[in-house]
């Protein structure tokens, strides 16, 4: 039996997340105009950004649900994509 997850973050690698909110928000500059974390505003890299989410809860949490919405926009415009090219 094949059991699959609903939930989007199962599975999900942090460094993942982290990757994918980079390249939708531009870098370091758009994710901390996002998520107020002291760690994406002063000097940033992925290694110590990574370091600090995994030993700080709320910081994650924040992260994970930020990326969550981020999923929902995609959602959202690949659906308004699909309806303007059918109407073409």
């Amino acid at each position: 039996m094949n059991h699959t997850s609903k939930d989007p973050l199962h599975g999900k690698k942090l460094a993942d997340i982290l990757d994918e909110l980079l390249d939708y928000y531009g870098g370091f500059d758009g994710l901390s105009r996002e998520v107020d974390i002291r760690c994406f505003c002063i000097d940033p890299s992925v290694k110590s950004s990574l370091k600090f989410l995994r030993t700080t809860p709320w910081a994650r949490e924040k992260v994970e649900s930020l990326y969550l919405y981020v999923l929902r926009q995609k959602a959202k415009a690949a659906k308004q994509a699909a309806l303007e090219s059918e109407n073409e």
